[in-house]
């Protein structure tokens, strides 16, 4: 009970939304604790990839696991009831629950790994979980939001901390570990099961192939998911960078050539120098400690440390190389093998994070995820370079609420019956509201001499006329863009009421056909795709060919599929044309 958050200062039957950012344990171990044993009856989203990550984790967790089945949050079966609670969001995608509306974007750190943008009631929220904005061997650098948003909630692990380069790095990891395999030594690397790993993994069978004396030096990756983690690497190889990409479509850059599974100790082959990557990273249990056991003590072996550890951990210990280390037995044993610390983790350090914060600008920043010590110093280091914008920068301590107040009034008009009476403080107003600057930006009334009943008139292309009580009318020149204005003012008219009034056609036209209605659909699609992308063409098949700084998408309108080499072309588009077809589609004239 002492590992989960701090449950018992929330009440979770008060909780809309809960949103995963990513697999890690210190972010989704407590889930299936706080879905089936908790008062939560709200709904959960998180990835694609981060829930299939998760399932894998957790159930290897719990069978891992040497607390007392008594003691024990969950089991087998609650993370089984905890997956049917689970939702999927994809990346860009606009969710609503409750008023809360959200969304994702890609955040580097590890596969499925998203941040989420939370807007409540016009207030913008960035949380950044952990992210990375460093692309490497095969993720995705973490995404730039489009706008700044009123608080952006962030990581601190790194603090005022740089990492080196990422070519030194690797660099630096693989001449320590041939220089130990050369002495005839052997070499440890506690990591995470999943996620570092994989980095590290493409690292390693890239210098083997590379260096053929190599060759008959076994690499073991330690982990009894193996074999069911490098399935689902390869089943969401679309959702990672170009690089990666492109070799899988020549080989599986995950179907390593000289790195085999080692699934217990009991099948390790001590037959010389080998390398062997085991979880966990900590050194605190399983694999990665019986072996630095049996290794600690001679001084041709190393121990290699590729991220960030735990206070608390014995593999934070030993990067101080201590004389010795107390053994799981009790016993002490001396400490001669050599201890790298190489960092390969992917957090942002703190010339990522300033990056960052310039190019975002948010008013307000709130750090968390990190040691009080680093944010604090990370904390003045950033209140010296907003100095000049008046950014607030708060670093609150766990449980510790932060109150932050926003203007949210708003200004309506209203025609009709609803002028007549000015009305109470706290009195609920129905009718036809239009929202000033917030919807339509220019909305006018048109003089009494304009019309013979209250109207105004909308981006000066539609004229509304309210007719009667119950009988309004629109006017417009028919365009691309006055037929989309004008679709936006009926379905704000149709969802006034729960009884939605009949859509009445007062022209004199003859109704137009439905190849009219479709090359007029095409026509708006096309224009509003341009007006979003600069560069759209007709292609072949009748797909249209969009260019954007010297990517390539081209979309199917009947399928609406879209193919690119660029993964975020590629999906802006997707959604782009999915929201501009819902928005032209004829609205029926018989609703009742």
């Amino acid at each position: 009970m002492d590992a989960l958050p701090y449950f018992d200062e929330i009440d979770p039957s008060t909780i809309d939304v809960l949103l995963v950012t990513h697999f890690h344990l210190d972010h989704a171990a407590s889930l299936p604790y706080f879905l089936e044993k908790t008062t939560f009856k709200g709904r959960v989203f998180m990835t694609h990839a981060t829930k299939a990550i998760y399932k894998l984790l957790l159930s290897d967790y719990v069978k891992v696991s040497t607390v007392s089945v008594e003691d024990m949050l969950y089991d087998e079966q609650d993370i089984l009831r905890s997956m049917d609670k689970i939702e999927v969001i994809d990346f860009h995608h606009i969710l609503e629950v409750n008023g809360i509306r959200f969304w994702c974007y890609t955040a580097g750190h590890v596969l499925g790994a998203a941040m989420f943008m939370v807007d409540i009631a016009g207030v913008q929220v960035l949380y950044t979980g952990d992210y990375s904005r460093e692309e490497d061997r095969h993720l995705l650098a973490a995404e730039i939001p489009q706008f700044s948003p009123d608080i952006c909630i962030i990581e601190s692990t790194y603090g005022v901390q740089l990492h080196q380069p990422r070519n030194v790095r690797e660099k630096r990891f693989t001449d320590v570990i041939h220089s130990t395999i050369s002495q005839g030594g052997y070499v440890l690397i506690p990591a995470f099961a999943l996620g570092r790993a994989q980095e590290l993994l493409l690292i390693l069978d890239e210098y083997w192939s590379n260096h053929p004396e190599l060759h008959n030096i076994p690499i073991y990756y330690a982990s009894p998911l193996a074999k069911r983690c490098m399935a689902v690497y390869q089943t969401y190889i679309n959702s990672m960078n170009e690089r990666i990409r492109n070799q899988f479509a020549n080989s599986n850059p995950f179907d390593f050539k000289h790195i085999s599974p080692l699934k217990s100790i009991e099948n390790f082959k001590d037959v010389g120098p080998s390398l062997v990557m085991a979880s966990p990273n900590g050194l605190q249990s399983g694999l990665s400690r019986q072996l630095f056991e049996m290794w600690c003590s001679d001084k041709k072996n190393a121990c290699v440390i590729p991220g960030y550890v735990v206070e608390g951990t014995l593999a934070k210990t030993i990067i101080n190389e201590p004389k010795e280390v107390t053994l799981m037995n009790g016993l002490t044993a001396p400490l001669n093998m050599q201890v790298h610390y190489k960092s390969f983790s992917a957090h942002a350090d703190f010339a990522q994070t300033s990056t960052f914060l310039k190019e975002l600008m948010p008013p307000n920043i709130i750090l968390v995820h990190g040691e009080a010590n680093e944010m604090g110093r990370l904390k003045q280091k950033l209140i010296t370079q907003f100095a000049d914008r008046k950014t607030k920068i708060i670093s609150p301590k766990n449980c510790q609420s932060v109150e932050m107040y926003f203007n949210s009034e708003k200004m309506a008009k209203t025609i009709g019956r609803l002028a007549e009476k000015t009305p109470e403080v706290g009195e609920t107003v129905s009718g036809l509201l239009h929202r000033l600057k917030q919807i339509f930006e220019s909305v006018e009334s048109l003089p009494d001499e304009e019309s013979e009943c209250p109207a105004f008139r909308v981006h000066e292309r539609l004229t509304v006329k309210y007719e009667s009580e119950k009988h309004i009318s629109l006017h417009w020149r028919s365009d691309p863009i006055s037929d989309m204005v004008s679709y936006s003012v009926v379905a704000l008219v149709l969802n006034i009421s729960r009884e939605i009034p009949k859509v009445v056609v007062e022209s004199e036209e003859a109704p137009k056909t439905e190849e009219e209605n479709n090359k007029k659909a095409e026509k708006v699609i096309h224009a509003l795709l341009a007006s979003l992308f600069g560069d759209v063409k007709f292609g072949e098949n009748g797909k249209l060919v969009i260019s954007v700084d010297g990517n390539v998408a081209h979309l199917d309108k009947q399928s609406g599929n879209v193919e690119s080499e660029n993964e975020g072309l590629k999906e802006r588009v997707r959604v782009a044309f999915q929201r501009i077809q819902n928005a032209v589609k004829p609205i029926p004239l018989s609703l009742s």
